[in-house]
């Protein structure tokens, strides 16, 4: 045995050596007094019911009290049972508040041509509308139009240009925002321009963001209802084109509004407004807070290293950013993170297959929380309600052809206007919240020994105390007398083998 085990054992021999002595000198009660400290008990123990058992000297009355007694504690015992298992499927109520304000913050708003790319760049290089179907497919999980002509002529492409750059190429030839597309924005009564916008990429190509969190216009505020942001676009459909075949067949301006700090997400939830109308959209701010696990499914530990803020979609995002990155050692310009841009071949033989594997074995899910992205914790949303109308009128046509020096055909064929303005100076607030707190567990448990048992906090100290002072004198009959009557007991005549092994202990 090393030195050191030697002492541990002989520090654990030396304090049991000490408790012992210390027993030793603690006689044990007599029989008398440990009955006498069991009636003092039951006489003065504020746990209701039990002097009527230890005092009533008629024997039908104690056995009553004692049926009492028994029942009572049989109800509370299932009531505390009750409470816990309640507590425990961690119950959940909701509560909706409307806060009225002052001002209140404007949202950010992401605008896109449904037109996505300039006609001239689409004559000569025919092919970008597969290579853009392809390339998007990382931000949402989408049927690829195969043409199997156009597979192949990609497929070519790539291999013959192999430092082609699909962003330079969107980016220098999608839809452009400035004053020729741009022809009027309003914030509030103040004007706004083409500088005021930050541009984003989306499954849209080029799309321009207002009031975006990186923007100084971010900390703009509404202080009236009814006005907010006026814009007057112009989509140019003469210089900027689409595919039908591939679902783009529509003319106009397609939007979404969101939080200034989270990114634009148009898969099913963009509005759009056709050319030769005005949209009127009346928005309402609604904030929902969600409860941290295990009442709810949100996880506060999760942050994001790309956005300030969590967003499931900006989650779902950077883990398919992860696992292509991973396996494919290049980044898709649409993802966030720092890496190697992935060129076209990339996109064909890796990028492609791994968004199919990522998908079919559910490697970046949302929702719950053991999934990859749970819900935020605070999500703000902004319900809208659109209406539409004539754009412009006779008068406003006639106008406008003469102010920009258009065809009235022109007009009606290439602008839109859209309004946004807040319904009333308020938000909702929809909060998921705890149904039981533990301060409520235990003001309940506290009212149920109240109710069947008379019981309090001093009622279970009592007991305690009660059941110590036993258990304190059990050990000094366990460790001393008992030990003490082995050795005084006369050994038998006939078992001397046994005399010799309790001489030899």
């Amino acid at each position: 045995m090393e030195p050191s085990e030697k002492s541990k054992v002989c520090s654990e021999k030396g304090l049991l050596a000490k408790i012992k002595l210390y027993l030793s000198k603690k006689p044990l009660p007599s029989p008398t007094d440990r009955k006498k400290f069991d009636h003092d008990f039951a006489t003065s123990t504020s746990f209701h019911g039990v002097h009527n058992i230890a005092q009533n000297q008629n024997k039908v009355r104690k056995v009553i009290w004692l049926a009492v007694v028994l029942g009572s504690v049989s109800l509370l015992v299932w009531q505390i049972y009750s409470r816990l298992v309640n507590y425990f499927t961690w119950p959940t109520t909701t509560s909706i508040e409307v806060q009225y304000v002052e001002k209140i913050d404007f949202p950010a708003v992401t605008f896109c041509n449904l037109n996505r790319f300039q006609t001239d760049a689409v004559a000569k290089f025919g092919i970008i509308f597969f290579l853009w179907d392809i390339v998007s497919k990382v931000l949402h999980l989408q049927e690829t139009r195969v043409n199997f002509t156009d597979s192949d002529e990609a497929i070519d492409f790539a291999v013959s240009h192999q430092n082609f750059s699909i962003t330079e190429f969107v980016k220098n030839n999608g839809f452009y925002l400035n004053n020729s597309t741009l022809l009027d924005c309003d914030f509030f009564g103040m004007p706004c321009s083409p500088k005021d916008f930050k541009h984003v990429f989306t499954e849209y190509g080029n799309c321009f963001t207002f009031n975006h969190g990186e923007n100084i216009q971010g900390k703009n505020k509404v202080s009236v209802s009814g006005r907010g942001l006026n814009l007057l676009f112009n989509v140019k459909q003469e210089e900027f084109t689409d595919k039908p075949s591939l679902g783009f067949a529509d003319a106009g301006i397609i939007f979404v509004i969101h939080s200034p700090k989270k990114e634009p997400q148009f898969d099913g939830l963009g509005l759009s407004s056709p050319v030769g109308m005005h949209a009127r959209v009346t928005i309402r701010q609604l904030k929902t807070v969600h409860q941290e696990y295990p009442w709810g499914e949100c996880n506060p530990d999760i942050k994001l290293q790309n956005f300030h803020s969590y967003s499931t979609y900006g989650c779902l995002k950077e883990c398919k950013a992860q696992h292509i990155k991973k396996q494919c050692g290049c980044l898709p310009f649409l993802l966030p993170g720092n890496g190697t841009e992935c060129d076209l071949q990339k996109y064909y033989s890796c990028v492609s297959p791994i968004i199919d594997y990522i998908e079919l074995k559910g490697l970046c899910t949302m929702g719950t929380y053991n999934s990859s992205c749970p819900v935020s914790c605070e999500e703000t949303e902004y319900p809208a309600t659109i209406s539409y109308s004539t754009f412009p009128s006779q008068n406003g046509l006639r106008f406008l052809s003469k102010k920009l020096n258009q065809s009235q055909e022109y007009i009606g064929e290439n602008l839109v206007n859209i309004e946004i303005n807040y319904s009333d100076l308020n938000y909702k607030i929809t909060q998921q919240q705890k149904a039981v707190s533990v301060p409520e567990l235990l003001a309940d448990l506290g009212g149920q020994l109240g109710l069947f048992c008379g019981a309090s906090m001093i009622t279970i100290i009592e007991i305690i105390e009660y059941a110590f002072t036993n258990f304190y004198w059990i050990c000094i009959f366990l460790l001393l007398k008992i030990p003490e009557m082995i050795q005084c007991a006369p050994p038998t005549q006939n078992h001397p083998g046994k005399k010799n092994r309790i001489e030899m202990c």
